[in-house]
Parts: C-alpha cells; sequence; structure tokens
C-alpha cells in the first residue's frame, strides 16, 4: 500500500487586522442594530473613536470601566483591512499592553465601511447583584 503524504497548508492573513472595542449596554444596542456589521457614530463629546489592538486591554476597559460606569461590559472583536487602518499610528497609553488606534470621529463610517466580516460579542461582564 502506497503512503498518501498530507500537507497543510495555513493562510495568513495579511490583509486584515483583528481590533477589539470594550463597549456598555447601550453602544452593544446600536451595534446590534446595524446587524453586528458597524459601529454608531461617535457623540459630540467624543471627538476619536479607539480600538484597542489586544483582547487583554479591552477586557480589562469592559470590566473596570464599563461595569462601572453602566453596570455592564462587552468585549467586541472585528476585523480591518490593513490599508485603512495604515493611516494610523498606533498609541500606548499606559502600561505596554495598553494600545490602541485613534480614529477621528469623522472617519468612522469609512472604519465601518473597511470592517471585514461582523462584529463579535467574546466577553461579557455585569455588576455583582447585592442582596
Amino acid at each position: 500500500m502506497e503512503a498518501v503524504k498530507r500537507t497543510l497548508v495555513f493562510e495568513v492573513n495579511t490583509e486584515t487586522t483583528t481590533l477589539y472595542r470594550p463597549v456598555g449596554s447601550k453602544e452593544l444596542a446600536l451595534i446590534a442594530a446595524s446587524g453586528f456589521r458597524e459601529f454608531p457614530p461617535r457623540l459630540p463629546e467624543q471627538p476619536i473613536f479607539y480600538p484597542v489592538l489586544n483582547e487583554e486591554y479591552a477586557r480589562q476597559i469592559a470590566r473596570d470601566w464599563n461595569v462601572a460606569a453602566s453596570g455592564a461590559g462587552y468585549v467586541t472583536r472585528f476585523t480591518v483591512r490593513k490599508e485603512f487602518l495604515a493611516r494610523y499610528g498606533e498609541q500606548q497609553v499606559g502600561a505596554s499592553v495598553h494600545r490602541e488606534l485613534w480614529i477621528p470621529a469623522e472617519e468612522l463610517a469609512e472604519l465601518n465601511r473597511n470592517i471585514v466580516g461582523l462584529i463579535e460579542v467574546i466577553a461579557e461582564y455585569k455588576a455583582e447583584a447585592h442582596t
């Protein structure tokens, strides 16, 4: 019997980058209303949209800030075309894990057009009920 040789090929996607966005309940409801295809426009007092570059940082914000502010925090994950993201420099805003992109609010619609696939919810945090 002749041995069959199989080669596994792993495709590395060099066209997109995975980003994360911690959100509260209200923002998540707006994302859901879009069919999980886009982020809602920024409020007037929010001049930038800041997706973060790693899941650990997104979880920290959702757990520590969103829950404290609104009772719940969620971590979203989404993929964006690298060609679009190339214009934004990486910002480190604390420890080495605290890395994000700063996208001006007026460019959010263009970011949304460059999302590949759907926005996924990958983690949920809720305030503990006190009895």
